[in-house]
This record gives structure tokens, C-alpha cells and sequence, in this order.
């Protein structure tokens, strides 16, 4: 009778997971559809297979509760613990930055999740919401941060000085157009399929643009704070 009790609490553990799981494969492809404020709950639980709406409050509490956990699946999908792997190490700074722009592209070649994440994003961009702004506070900033002293680190300014910040964003950019234009143009452009080979190959092609002009920039500074030090030692 145990035995019975036992495998009957497995069994409605594992139809929980299940509900729960199609629940967010669900909500997924319809917020990256047709976007958080269009989305019903309705139509997620039809597509999921469940038969209302309660299943969404038993587990989700409600819609934004929901919405945040498919953004959460798809940041960690987008390989975020990667990144913030290469920015924990120890190194030189361009070696750790090298990293961390390989680690971003990874993400693009992660499968769907990486992908639904970019269609939620741009719903994002036209009708913004909490969710993303409080996940983005809290995954973004920090990481952010870190690249910042590491450019600052190489050119040779504060993390918070115009001249870093713009250079930090210079390399965001380029990352942002594979991450972008790639999944949208590898139908017709196959050098843009981000394969693990050709992920790496754009990194390192990236880095090798980027980390000249910070050297450049970096040597600019120093000689300037050399003049200025012999202008007043004189």
C-alpha cells in the first residue's frame, strides 16, 4: 500500500513539472508572437494544452509572473552563466574581454530559447514592461560594470569616463548586430549560421578590430599625462 502511495506522489509530482514546463514553452511562443500586452492567458493555456487559467495563478501567480520566468529561461538560455564566468576570471584585460564577447556569442548559437529571447526583446522595444527592466537591473548592470573597468583598465580611465563608456558600447554594438541581423539573415547569408567555428572566428575577428584603438586610445592618455607632468615639473 506504501509502494502505491509512494509512485502515485511521483506521478502527480511529474504531471506538475510537465504542466508547469508546457506552461512556459507556451507563454514563450506566444510573448515572443505577439508581445506581453497582447498575450492572453487564454491563448497560452490552449496552446499548453491546460484547461484554464488556474493552472497559469498555481504556478505564475499571473501573467507578469509568468512573463518573468520565460524571460529568465531565455537570459539563462542566451549562456549569461558563461559571461559572467570569463568576467570572474583572472587575467589581462583584453584576454578576459576576448572572453566575454565569445561567451555573448555563444548565446546566439544556443538554440531556440536564445532565439524567442531576441523576438521578446524587440516586442520590448516598442511597448516596454517591468519585468525586463527589473531582470535587466539585476543581470545586466553588474556585468556591464565589469566591462567598463576592464576597458578602463586598458585605455587607462575610469570605469565611469565618456571615452570608456563609449568604446564599451562601440563593442556591444558590433556583438549586437550578429546578435540581431545574423538569425534573420543566416537563411540567405550561411556565413552568418552561427556555427561554434564561425562563432568563435567572429569573436576573435571583433577583439582583433576593437583592441587596437583601445591601445591607441590608452597610449594617447599616457602621453598626455606625460606633457602635462613635464609641463609642470618645469
Amino acid at each position: 500500500m506504501k509502494t502505491v502511495l509512494r509512485t502515485s506522489g511521483h506521478s502527480r509530482k511529474a504531471r506538475s513539472q510537465s504542466t508547469r514546463a508546457k506552461l512556459l514553452a507556451a507563454a514563450g511562443e506566444v510573448f515572443a508572437g505577439v508581445g506581453y500586452h497582447a498575450a492572453t492567458i487564454r491563448d497560452i493555456c490552449t496552446r499548453a494544452g491546460a484547461n484554464n487559467g488556474a493552472a497559469v495563478s498555481y504556478y505564475f501567480r499571473d501573467k507578469l509572473g509568468l512573463y518573468t520566468e520565460v524571460l529568465n529561461q531565455s537570459i539563462r538560455a542566451a549562456n549569461v552563466e558563461g559571461i559572467q564566468s570569463a568576467l570572474d576570471q583572472d587575467g589581462p584585460a583584453e584576454e578576459i574581454l576576448r572572453a566575454v564577447i565569445r561567451a555573448r556569442l555563444r548565446g546566439i548559437a544556443s538554440g531556440d530559447l536564445a532565439g524567442r529571447l531576441l523576438r521578446i526583446m524587440l516586442h520590448e522595444l516598442v511597448q516596454p514592461t517591468p519585468a525586463l527592466k527589473k531582470i535587466m537591473s539585476r543581470v545586466s548592470q553588474p556585468m556591464y560594470k565589469r566591462v567598463l573597468e576592464l576597458i578602463g583598465g586598458i585605455i587607462g580611465l575610469p570605469a565611469n569616463a565618456e571615452t570608456t563608456r563609449l568604446c564599451a558600447q562601440s563593442i556591444m554594438g558590433q556583438i549586437f548586430l550578429y546578435v540581431v541581423v545574423g538569425p534573420i539573415l543566416a537563411p540567405l547569408r550561411p556565413e552568418l549560421k552561427m556555427t561554434p567555428a564561425q562563432v568563435d572566428k567572429i569573436a576573435d575577428h571583433i577583439a582583433e578590430f576593437s583592441f587596437p584603438y583601445l591601445r591607441q586610445v590608452g597610449l594617447t592618455h599616457r602621453n598626455v599625462r606625460s606633457s602635462k607632468r613635464e609641463r609642470g615639473s618645469k
